[in-house]
């Protein structure tokens, strides 16, 4: 396992950011590594991303001095979203399949974690988020709706909307994974967006949202293509390049908005005050400098 720390801080100091500070700051580049635990703590909320990507080896879920914690779910929870392969996560002896674009929401308290694959030739990428709890709320798994279809025993549906259009080229669906609808957390939220062919925008307009953080990992984007992602205050807005299975810590006072140079597919993870998804503090796009 692999853990590093980013520290928070005062939006007038990204002002001053040149591109490499950013990307020091805010910028996760590598999340998954074959047979690796690749972790980042940061002080945005606490809020913990990174991947455990099991190819030979079945990965446990250790815990760092830096969470003084006998085990790394002592004070926290966790949400996971596979990207890769069939998959396998067992908690406290109890195993759960986690198919492609399947998901699991672990409460606080759980004190065996593993990760492991199906079939090493298509492994699986657990992309993870965590934050700290308070309360012990019951293991989920999560997986998109399936028309016609009740969801089965101990699993439950994802939320859907569908958002945006053809035209305005921010054509969506948002897959809400951890959300009250869906599975009770103490501060975790976390979905995916799948933009459709011809879309670039994850979101419009841009937005803030002072009572939460948030982390966007950018997948299903080809090696020869980019997103733009937009952060700073409206007003003096910045930006990082990422690239294929990169994430970037959004403050709560940084805007969150993305466009890229074709569709792709996000996982977002938020944390901090509410859970309330569509409380959010828009900025029109004419106002944005």
């Amino acid at each position: 396992m692999k853990f590093d720390i980013r520290y928070a801080n005062h939006p007038d100091d990204s002002k001053h950011y040149d591109t490499q500070t950013l990307r020091d700051k805010y910028v996760i580049n590598r999340l998954f590594e074959a047979d690796e635990i690749l972790l980042t703590y940061s002080h945005q909320d606490r809020i913990i991303a990174g991947g455990a990507m099991p190819v030979k080896k079945t990965l446990s879920l250790g815990t760092f001095k830096e969470l003084a914690t006998a085990y790394f779910l002592e004070r926290r929870e966790l949400g996971v979203i596979n990207i890769g392969g069939a998959g396998r996560i067992k908690l406290d002896g109890k195993v759960y399949d986690i198919g492609h674009k399947e998901g699991i929401y672990v409460g606080m308290g759980t004190r065996e974690v593993e990760f492991s694959s199906a079939d090493s030739s298509r492994p699986a990428k657990f992309y993870i988020n965590s934050s700290p709890a308070h309360k012990t709320y019951p293991t989920v798994k999560i997986v998109k709706p399936v028309e016609g279809k009740a969801a089965p025993d101990g699993v439950r549906y994802c939320v859907q909307r569908h958002l945006g259009t053809l035209e305005g080229i921010n054509k969506r669906t948002i897959n809400q994974f951890i959300i009250g609808d869906v599975c009770e957390s103490c501060q975790l939220a976390m979905g995916m967006t799948e933009l459709a062919e011809g879309s670039a925008w994850n979101t419009l307009p841009s937005h803030t949202h002072e009572r939460r953080m948030e982390v966007y990992m950018y997948f299903e984007l080809p090696e020869t293509e980019a997103v733009i992602h937009l952060m700073g205050t409206p007003q003096e807005t910045r930006h990082v390049i990422l690239h294929n299975e990169q994430a970037v810590i959004s403050p709560s006072w940084s805007i969150h908005s993305g466009v890229g140079t074709h569709n792709y597919t996000f996982i977002w993870g938020m944390c901090g005050e509410n859970q309330t998804y569509d409380d959010m503090d828009n900025i029109a796009t004419a106002d944005l400098r």
